[in-house]
């Protein structure tokens, strides 16, 4: 029996996702970066779960909206042991900060935190923040 559901290759799931966390992180909705594609925006949900692969001159051009080079699309990519040696410590690491950025909380916070031009004032809001977790974990 042939299986008439195919399941995305793993490298198409995470250039979605990759895809989805900068135009999130660009607060841009799926509409407009259709848009900017000559696409619909179901074509963009289709790209960013891995459902349908991205084209390289397709690629090329999101990279060039999303203003990334088109590496950032591979960072971290599944299977890749070329670049790290961590192991599952590098892989959960990276998840971790791509789960952050794409929940609200985390959008909002790198988007302030980036308007934030004095390095010393930033500095301190990570001090702040690192000590607000201190004392959380020691509750």
């Amino acid at each position: 029996m042939i299986e008439n559901k195919k399941k995305p290759n793993p490298i198409d799931i995470h250039v979605g996702s990759r895809i989805r966390l900068r135009r999130t992180m660009l607060g841009m909705s799926q509409e407009k970066l259709g848009e900017s594609l000559g696409i619909t925006f179901q074509q963009i949900q289709k790209y960013e779960k891995g459902t349908n692969r991205v084209g390289a001159s397709r690629l090329q051009n999101i990279s060039s909206i999303l203003n990334v080079p088109v590496s950032f699309f591979f960072e971290d990519v599944p299977g890749d042991h070329s670049t790290k040696q961590g192991g599952m410590e590098e892989a959960s690491s990276s998840n971790y900060v791509v789960d952050f950025l794409s929940s609200s909380e985390g959008l909002q916070l790198n988007r302030a935190f980036v308007k934030i031009s004095d390095p010393k004032v930033r500095r301190r809001l990570v001090d702040l923040v690192k000590a607000l977790a201190a004392e959380a974990d020691a509750e």
